[in-house]
């Protein structure tokens, strides 16, 4: 106990000098993905997204972002919204998580050159979808500001993707951090996964089917 109190002191220290705190590992693969119901937009409308209704449809792409409108949230939203088609063909879901609130993921979700309204965004404000995942959110940065110039006041959730089957178990977790993935890759990597899924499935049919 003691060695935890003085960890936690020792983290606190960091993050009031504004140093970076060491990542809690995230969820791995073959775990369970917490459930969860978020405040989300879509093509600039809210609504509440259920993670559990969209397993019912099949995979679940869920991937968490530090923060939109910023340089490299902004590609991958972008890469997002041109493959939408590849991830519907294999029946796939995508949503993305930050801890933007519902305002700034109304204009996002809605912006051509972003979401483009072709997938979900939902609202992590206080972090706690991220840490249920296994996600620390660092502090909010002290002047900082998005490609719009307007000021971004939350904290930051790592670049993270849990590739989510439809049984609701963690197939695979692509990390920026971990794995030195650049945004786009995280789009090209889980749709051949989940594509792979498709393939799966459809193999295990015709062996049934046979």
């Amino acid at each position: 106990m003691k060695k935890n109190f003085v960890a936690a002191m020792a983290a606190g220290v960091l993050a009031a000098l504004g140093m970076a705190v060491p990542c809690r590992a995230a969820l791995a693969a073959g775990s369970k993905a917490p459930d969860f119901t978020a405040k989300a937009s879509r093509a600039g409308k809210a609504f509440t997204f259920s993670l559990k209704a969209a397993l019912k449809e099949g995979p679940v792409v869920l991937y968490f972002y530090p923060s939109a409108f910023t340089g490299g949230c902004d590609l991958e939203a972008h890469t997002f919204a041109a493959e939408k088609s590849g991830f519907e063909k294999a029946g796939a879901t995508v949503v993305g998580v930050s801890a933007d609130d519902i305002n700034r993921l109304d204009a996002f979700s809605a912006d051509p050159n972003y979401c483009a309204g072709q997938f979900p965004v939902a609202s992590d404000a206080d972090g706690k979808i991220a840490a249920s995942y296994g996600l620390a959110m660092s502090p909010p940065k002290a002047g900082a500001a998005d490609v719009r110039g307007v000021k971004i006041a939350h904290g930051f959730i790592p670049r993270t993707t849990f590739v989510i089957a439809s049984d609701g178990q963690v197939v695979s977790v692509l990390s920026s951090n971990a794995d030195h993935l650049t945004p786009d890759a995280h789009v090209k990597k889980s749709l051949a996964i989940v594509q792979k899924l498709k393939a799966g499935q459809s193999k295990g049919a015709r062996a049934v089917a046979n």
